[in-house]
């Protein structure tokens, strides 16, 4: 009796699994036809989270794992942006990343982001007394400047990417590391805030 249980279970789990696949491949078809460009061999793995597509661009061979949140804000509150991302070719995300974007968020080509990395162009508001007065949800969002992250750049877990800053090719961010400042091409990054601890001759 228990095997013929074990068949019934098996079978029922895998018909869930085909009807979700489908589902969210189904799901995956009308949400490419949103954003602005996605190139070609584009893999997305569910949950996902997509906010304003169409500010969105996407090259070939795109591949993420679950839990990716692209967030392209052009309103909050009562204030009105005109974000920007753009992911080049032969971009990876592992698991649980967020990308958000009230002014541009450039990621060059041959890009690996590791798990649980955060990659933001803006902030909850001023740091002053007048900004204090509000609870953050309600403060502006404040952008200090775009972010651009060059070719071959390997980020590692856990990885915050701060507003204003841009970061060469060829450079490695460990894991944990957040990055507050620009960096040039060829270095390994680490700590917090990040600083170079290695440079390659290339």
């Amino acid at each position: 009796m228990t095997f013929f249980k074990e068949i019934i279970n098996n079978f029922a789990a895998k018909l869930y699994s085909f009807g979700k696949g489908r589902y969210e491949q189904n799901q995956w078809e009308k949400l490419k036809k949103q954003f602005q460009n996605i190139g070609e061999n584009a893999q997305i793995k569910f949950p996902l989270k997509v906010k304003n597509p169409q500010c969105i661009t996407i090259g070939n061979n795109f591949f993420s794992l679950y839990n990716l949140r692209l967030e392209a804000w052009n309103r909050y509150s009562e204030y009105v942006f005109s974000p920007q991302i753009v992911i080049g070719n032969n971009v990876t995300f592992n698991t649980d990343c967020h990308v958000g974007c009230i002014n541009k968020i450039e990621i060059g080509n041959d890009v690996l982001i590791g798990s649980h990395v955060l990659i933001t162009d803006h902030s909850h508001g001023n740091i002053d007394a007048e900004a204090l007065l509000e609870p953050p949800s309600k403060r502006i969002l404040i952008s200090k400047g775009p972010v651009k992250i060059g070719n071959k750049v390997w980020i590692g877990n856990g990885v915050c990417i701060m507003p204003g800053v841009c970061i060469g090719d060829n450079c490695i961010i460990g894991a944990n590391t957040v990055v507050t400042k620009s960096f040039p091409e060829n270095c390994v990054l680490a700590g917090n805030p990040a600083k170079i601890i290695k440079t390659f001759n290339v």
